[in-house]
């Protein structure tokens, strides 16, 4: 079932599309650091305890993409905003729309850039720009992606996101000690389902106990 977090959020972030020329560009590739103390997180989930007290990462689910000395950056993946036709998105982003067909369904990554786009996916898919993650996970940040996937040559699973969530160094690891956070193993199964309702229960029951 599609929970629609805000309809509209999803029109706000879609006339803000029409605002840029291009959303996803090499700037915003994840940066490989060295990591810091406490292990790297890359790859795994970052999921919200019952502490959080801020409103916008409560019972969310992150798949983090880059944690390293430098800070960390993660994707929320159970607030979906709602589905639009890729043919909207690709006029939005000034791409041809030739032959493009069907819908696509965006997700809010974060409260950080929210209109810059990526694309979380399986990593048989991979072009230029695309950055692998770890277990066949992989995250793409060209446009070139959405007319793949309007091609019907796209990655075989990939989920949409605008915004991330970021942290300055030692922000995450002083919050997880906090108690705010707790880490869980990822899956292609859980990353990429849209059961949302129960995802965040579902990666509590994975969550890792650092001692």
């Amino acid at each position: 079932m599609l929970l629609v977090a805000s309809h509209r959020a999803l029109i706000t972030v879609v006339a803000g599309l029409a605002t840029l020329a291009v959303l996803i560009g090499p700037t915003a590739r994840p940066a490989a650091q060295g990591p810091p103390l406490g292990g790297n997180l890359t790859g795994q989930l970052l999921v919200a305890s019952e502490e959080m007290a801020d409103p916008r990462f409560a019972r969310t689910v992150l798949y983090m993409v880059q944690h390293g000395a430098g800070g960390a950056q993660g994707l929320v993946l159970n607030r979906p905003l709602g589905e639009l036709p890729l043919v909207t998105l690709l006029a939005q982003l000034g791409m041809p729309t030739e032959g493009a067909t069907g819908t696509v369904r965006l997700h809010s990554g974060g409260p950080v850039d929210p209109l810059r786009l990526c694309v979380l996916h399986t990593a048989e898919y991979s072009i230029e720009g695309t950055a692998p993650l770890r277990d066949g996970l992989a995250i793409t940040l060209q446009p070139e992606i959405l007319r793949d996937i309007a091609g019907g040559k796209g990655p075989r699973r990939r989920l949409l996101i605008v915004g991330y969530a970021g942290w300055a160094p030692g922000q995450l690891e002083a919050e997880m000690k906090a108690g705010y956070w707790v880490r869980a193993q990822a899956d292609e199964a859980l990353v990429f389902d849209e059961e949302y309702r129960s995802k965040w229960e579902r990666a509590s029951a994975r969550r890792k106990i650092d001692l």
